[in-house]
């Protein structure tokens, strides 16, 4: 695994386990922070809470991953499949008409661009194992 793919994969974990650390101890704080998020619901603390627990493992597991090189596509598949699945969500409401299309804008660098930032980590890291 080359330095560049450790150095974003610690900075993805780094920025998931503070925003985690955000939503958990902070909920209503990171609630009226964040862009796009009270116009998608009322405040909920339990439910930003539990979200911000989900965040703090892929953090967890991101960083993890780029300190031990051998189990790192393993720690990373589940977080990235929950980044992408949150990602195809947000993008889903869209389309439907529950958000309009400027949401993707709003949403694209703490939504979209760590969805595809830990399929680029994963899928290179699958890659270059295989051919080692």
């Amino acid at each position: 695994m080359n330095v560049l793919i450790i150095l974003i994969a610690t900075l993805l974990g780094l920025f998931s386990f503070v925003n985690g650390i955000l939503m958990t101890f902070y909920p209503e704080t990171w609630y009226w922070l964040i862009p796009g998020v009270p116009e998608r619901g009322s405040f909920n603390q339990h439910f930003v809470r539990d979200i911000g627990i989900i965040y703090q493992l892929i953090g967890i597991a991101f960083i993890y991953g780029a300190l031990f090189k051998k189990n790192s596509v393993d720690l990373w598949l589940i977080p990235t499949l929950w980044l992408v699945g949150h990602a195809v969500f947000h993008i889903w409401e869209i389309f439907v008409g529950i958000c309009n299309p400027e949401a993707f804008i709003e949403d694209f660098a703490g939504v979209t661009l760590p969805a595809l930032v830990a399929i680029m980590l994963t899928y290179l890291t699958h890659k270059v194992g295989k051919n080692a």
